[in-house]
């Protein structure tokens, strides 16, 4: 449906789709991905900064429920929004830095670039 994957092999464009479709059903269309990118930067329910949003959508496997009652690890089209918890990996500051270091010089952008007039951390 989208150019996502347009440097891949064409059998993992026409498989990877249709996995995540018919296996996983994490399968999210461009459409509803666009809407969804749209609510975490304007819905008032998702001014929390720091965290990973996610939707409990029709996700046929991972979907599980937490102690206090939320969704967790979920996915696929449709659901509503919640904070979900991130991994460990994700939450670990010095790998967090190296991916932001990385990332920054992946796009050539300087440190000056990035933090126009905010507070720069070092690395």
């Amino acid at each position: 449906e989208t150019a996502l994957f347009r440097e891949k092999r064409p059998w993992f464009r026409k498989a990877f789709p249709w996995f995540m479709k018919y296996v996983t059903g994490g399968y999210v269309g461009m459409e509803e991905a666009g809407e969804r990118l749209a609510q975490v930067i304007d819905d008032p329910q998702c001014t929390k900064s720091g965290v990973y949003w996610s939707w409990n959508g029709g996700a046929q496997t991972v979907g599980r429920w937490s102690p206090d009652g939320k969704p967790r690890g979920a996915g696929g089209s449709g659901g509503e929004i919640f904070e979900n918890q991130q991994s460990d990996a994700v939450r670990d500051l010095p790998t967090a830095k190296k991916m932001w270091k990385l990332s920054r010089e992946a796009v050539g952008l300087s440190k000056k670039e990035m933090f126009k007039g905010g507070k720069l951390e070092e690395e």
